[in-house]
């Protein structure tokens, strides 16, 4: 992968110049003194910008300390159901993989299967990817499936053995191919009312990064 330089700027991905931002951010701040210590946002589709802005499969991730977590459960029993929606980190007490297992699938029931899938910002932390561990060796019924963008702090010897848990465990851990970053922005992102859905355009290099993701991840878990 070639060095980046430097990050895009935020206006080229839908967000707001510095300026704006730095005020936005100073608002936020005061609305998050008022959050419970637990917060999660969750919804069916999310913005555009944000896609384009935390799911980009950069080697530097300046700024993008959120996590976006896009789901699809198939839960298997006398009928088959489907459901799908998304969650994201709203600070920093709570994140999305353990509020995904908190609030969205709490209970697996013992007389059915679930696939699940994530199409994830990026690979979780240690402590997400230990609880993911635990819950698959806890419920043999649920099989889970993790699709990146990008790959957090991979350098970390303890970071690398927690990602080799999860697959020990049965977790199917992959790098997201444009392929899929489109199929999150069919399926996940929201698109203006009364305009006919807007194409993905893939944004430089997208092939490249996930070619150099890839192999990074198949050095871990080899």
């Amino acid at each position: 992968m070639a060095e980046k330089q430097e990050e895009p700027s935020n206006a080229q991905n839908g967000e707001p110049d510095n300026a704006e931002e730095g005020e936005e951010k100073k608002k936020k701040k005061l609305k998050r003194e008022d959050l419970p210590p637990f917060e999660i946002v969750t919804g069916e589709r999310l913005p555009a910008m944000f896609f384009k802005f935390q799911f980009r499969n950069v080697e530097y991730s300046s700024g993008r300390n959120k996590t976006f977590l896009c789901y699809v459960i198939e839960t298997q029993g006398k009928e088959s159901v489907t459901s799908r929606g998304y969650l994201e980190d709203e600070h920093a007490a709570a994140h999305a993989e353990m509020a995904f297992f908190n609030t969205i699938l709490p209970k697996c029931e013992s007389n059915l299967r679930y696939n699940v899938t994530w199409y994830v910002s990026s690979s979780p932390c240690v402590t997400c990817a230990d609880r993911i561990t635990e819950m698959l060796k806890k419920n043999k019924n649920l099989r889970l499936t993790i699709m990146v963008g990008r790959l957090f702090m991979w350098e970390e010897p303890e970071m690398q053995a927690a990602l080799k848990k999860m697959k020990s465990a049965g977790c199917k851990l992959r790098i997201m191919k444009p392929q899929d970053f489109e199929y999150v922005w069919q399926n996940f992102v929201e698109q203006e009312e009364g305009e006919e859905a807007k194409a993905f355009v893939p944004w430089e290099d997208i092939q490249e990064n996930f070619q150099y993701y890839e192999e990074k991840l198949a050095e871990i878990l080899h």
